[in-house]
C-alpha cells in the first residue's frame, strides 16, 4: 500500500464511522450537515496513524479520532458565524448558519462539542491505564481557555496577546496547533491503553510533530488565501486581506512563508526521531510533506 492509499484508507475509516453518528432529524440533521461535509480529515488520520506508529492497530484510536473531528467541526461552525469570521462558504458548500440559521448552527456546534467528550469517555477496549480519561483531558486542554478558544479570542476581540509575528504564532499555535497536538497525543494514548511498553517519549514526540505541522499548515493556508484557486479551496480567496487581517503573508511575504513552511515541515519530521516507535513512522513523515505541498 502506498502512503497515498494508506491516507485514503485511514480517511475512509473515519468517514464510515462519522456517518454512523447522529442518525435522527432536527438537530441531528444540522450536526450531520457540517460533520459530513468532507474535508481532509487530518485530525482523525493523525490519531489513527500515531496509534499505528505506537505499535497498536489504528482502529483502536478510531473513536478518539472521530471525537477530535466532532470538536473541530464545532469550531468551524462557530468560526463561520457572523459574529466571528462571517463566512458564507465552507468546503465548497454554504456554511451551516446560511442553511439552517444562526440559532441552529450555534446549537449544532454546542452539541458536537459535548458529543466529542461523550464519544471518548464511552470508548471501550482499553485494559491498561486510563486512556479515555487522559484522552478527554488532552482534548479539553486543546479546546479550552488556554487553547483553541484563546486563539480565537486573540484573533477577534482580544487585546492582551503578543504583537506582530509573535502574536500570529501564538494565535495559530492555539487555533490550529492545539487540536492537532490533541489528535496526535490521543493516538498514542489509545496505544498505551492497549499495551504497557509504549516509549514514554512518544507523547512528547507526537506533541512536537503536531506543533510544527500546525505552524506549517497555517502558514500554507495564508499563502493559499492569496495565490490559491477558489474552486479547489472550496471557499473565497482573499477574505483575510479584505477584512484587513494580519497574516503571515502580510508580515513576511509569500517567499518567506514558503521557506517557513519547509522549515516547520522538516522540524515536524525530525521530531519523530526523538522516540522509539514500534510501528512505522514513514507515513507520518510523508503526511507532513504532503500537507506542505498541498494546493487546497
Amino acid at each position: 500500500m502506498t502512503h497515498e492509499e494508506q491516507y485514503e484508507a485511514y480517511k475512509a475509516q473515519a468517514e464510515r464511522r462519522l456517518a454512523e453518528y447522529f442518525p435522527g432529524d432536527g438537530l441531528h440533521e444540522v450536526m450531520r450537515y457540517s460533520l459530513l461535509a468532507g474535508g481532509k480529515r487530518i485530525r482523525p488520520v493523525l490519531a489513527l496513524a500515531f496509534c499505528q506508529a505506537a505499535g497498536v492497530s489504528a482502529e483502536r484510536a478510531l473513536e478518539f479520532g472521530c471525537a477530535v473531528e466532532m470538536l473541530h467541526t464545532y469550531s468551524l461552525i462557530h468560526d463561520d458565524l457572523p459574529c466571528m469570521d462571517d463566512d458564507d462558504l465552507r468546503r465548497g458548500k454554504p456554511t451551516c448558519h446560511k442553511v439552517y440559521g444562526e440559532t441552529a448552527a450555534v446549537l449544532a456546534g454546542d452539541a458536537l462539542q459535548a458529543a466529542a467528550f461523550r464519544t471518548i469517555l464511552q470508548a471501550e477496549g482499553f485494559d491498561k491505564g486510563d486512556a479515555p480519561r487522559l484522552a478527554a483531558a488532552a482534548l479539553a486542554e486543546a479546546a479550552g481557555e488556554g487553547g483553541m478558544c484563546l486563539g480565537q479570542y486573540w484573533d477577534t476581540v482580544g487585546k492582551d496577546g503578543p504583537d506582530g509575528l509573535e502574536k500570529l504564532d501564538e494565535i495559530h499555535d492555539r487555533k490550529t496547533g492545539a487540536l492537532l497536538r490533541a489528535a496526535c497525543r490521543m493516538g498514542v494514548l489509545a496505544a498505551t491503553g492497549c499495551r504497557a511498553d509504549v516509549d514514554p517519549a512518544c507523547l512528547a514526540a507526537a506533541r512536537d510533530y503536531a506543533t510544527h505541522l500546525g505552524m506549517a499548515f497555517q502558514i500554507k493556508d495564508d499563502v493559499l488565501d492569496v495565490i490559491g484557486d477558489q474552486e479547489r479551496l472550496g471557499k473565497p480567496i482573499g477574505s483575510d486581506l479584505q477584512q484587513g487581517k494580519t497574516t503571515y503573508v502580510t508580515l513576511i511575504g509569500v517567499e518567506e512563508c514558503e521557506a517557513a513552511v519547509r522549515r516547520h515541515t522538516r522540524l515536524a519530521q525530525e521530531a519523530l526521531e526523538r522516540a522509539l516507535w514500534p510501528g512505522d513512522v514513514d507515513f507520518l513523515r510523508w503526511l507532513a510533506q504532503r500537507l506542505a505541498q498541498r494546493a487546497s
